[in-house]
């Protein structure tokens, strides 16, 4: 189902970063995803770079010294830029050119010389940013499982509403709340209202979720007005990464009817640093989820052989959590469930035409969320309000604890890989936040 496979993609290569070629590394020579850091314990300006194994590639700094050739202006600006954005709006060409100028440097057998040792950075030295100044945020509904499993807590009769197989589900969320992997997590405060009457408290959620999602960047936007066909979606996705939408479930069941989502998930939500590019993504496209017998098939302006074949993304998705009491025993965090991206009911590139249907306007560094990914069995849910049955049934963890959502110190980790027979594994690196106690 891959069309655009090249060198970059050879499992015979390797990268003479040694780092790179170690068993589960995420970010081996043929994923080099991009992101944006700065040195830790420096004020330097942030500055764009390159994953390869423990290390970073500074784009800017390579570049200086000439280790990537000569590169068209818009290129060779766009990447010593602060963020993303510039090589965003340059769509899914540039980054393939910054990525074969980069593996031609960085594979094993490369005659290039080698660069100065400044410009790659270990990742341990290096403080990991936002990718991209989010101008705005839209999270969608795309998982039959999570819609059928959440709805069928609150409407048995009736789990999916008439327009969920017609339409993709979406919402405007809060882009000025997104934080990079590695920001603690307050817990927020709330309305809520206990039982059945009487007046709300504004009181620390009880019901603290995460959401496992994947997220997807916008490069190329759509002039104000102008639609963007299926067919071309793809052109205007530059990368996905992980996406954790932390929500606040008893302030959510109060508050959602009838506009739905607001305070129970505008306080935070957590994004991988690395942006893995759809050319990295190639050899993992796979078709869209098939539509069971019975299911209306998506309306013409949401239906296109490209994306039929191939609008499908391989990528194993895990939720782990550590509670404080078992990073402080040494006890690994515990795994609690496992989810394929590929059995999505809607597809990324639906989500965009959908989006700009109307003629909204996307723009470069504008991020779409997937919604929480669940699969058909228990092990594939991707939230506690899903695994535990609203708190009914709270999960075990080794240390005797137990969780019907999260508490206090609690550590959710959230990761993705790619594999396939006779391609090496790729990731989309560690998507995690530690909860802290409220603020009263």
């Amino acid at each position: 189902m891959s069309r655009n496979l090249d060198e970059t993609h050879d499992a015979a290569l390797g990268s003479w970063v040694t780092s790179a070629g170690r068993p589960g590394n995420a970010f081996p020579l043929q994923n080099l995803p991009l992101g944006v850091f700065r040195r830790r314990g420096t004020g330097e300006r942030p500055r764009i770079g390159m994953a390869i194994g423990e290390e970073i590639l500074d784009l800017g700094r390579a570049i200086a010294v000439g280790a990537l050739g000569s590169l068209e202006s818009a290129i060779h600006d766009a990447a010593q830029a602060s963020v993303l954005n510039p090589l965003l709006a340059l769509g899914r060409p540039a980054a393939r050119v910054l990525r074969l100028a980069a593996h031609a440097l960085l594979r094993g057998d490369t005659k290039l010389p080698r660069p100065p040792e400044e410009c790659l950075v270990p990742m341990p030295q290096a403080e990991l940013l936002l990718p991209a100044a989010i101008g705005d945020y839209s999270d969608f509904y795309a998982s039959i499982h999570h819609a059928t499993n959440v709805g069928s807590m609150f409407r048995p009769d009736q789990p999916l509403l008439p327009n969920y197989k017609w339409v993709p589900i979406g919402y405007h969320g809060r882009a000025s709340s997104i934080v990079p992997s590695g920001t603690p997590i307050r817990r927020p405060l709330g309305q809520l209202q206990e039982g059945s009457a009487g007046a709300p408290s504004l009181q620390p959620t009880r019901a603290l979720d995460y959401e496992c999602e994947v997220g997807a960047w916008v490069g190329p936007g759509n002039p104000l007005g102008v639609p963007v066909p299926i067919a071309a979606a793809e052109e205007h996705l530059f990368g996905l990464c992980l996406l954790n939408d932390w929500s606040s479930r008893d302030v959510q069941r109060w508050e959602y009817q009838p506009l739905g989502p607001f305070l129970a998930k505008n306080f935070a939500t957590t994004i991988s640093p690395w942006v893995v590019t759809l050319d990295a993504l190639e050899p993992f496209r796979v078709p869209r989820s098939a539509r069971p017998a019975g299911d209306p098939q998506p309306l013409p302006y949401l239906d296109a052989p490209g994306d039929r074949e191939r609008g499908g993304f391989a990528i194993e998705l895990e939720v782990l959590l550590a509670s404080e009491q078992m990073r402080a025993a040494g006890v690994a965090p515990q795994r609690l469930s496992r989810a394929g991206f590929a059995g999505m009911y809607w597809s990324m590139g639906q989500l965009l035409t959908h989006h700009a249907s109307n003629g909204c306007n996307l723009r470069p560094g504008d991020l779409l969320a997937s919604g929480t990914v669940s699969g058909p069995y228990k092990e594939n849910r991707g939230c506690l309000l899903e695994l535990t049955s609203r708190g009914s049934e709270p999960v075990a963890l080794p240390t005797g604890e137990t969780r019907r959502f999260l508490e206090d110190g609690d550590e959710v980790i959230l990761r993705g890989t790619c594999t396939r027979a006779g391609y090496v594994a790729i990731g989309l690196g560690d998507c995690r936040g530690v909860v802290l106690p409220a603020v009263v």
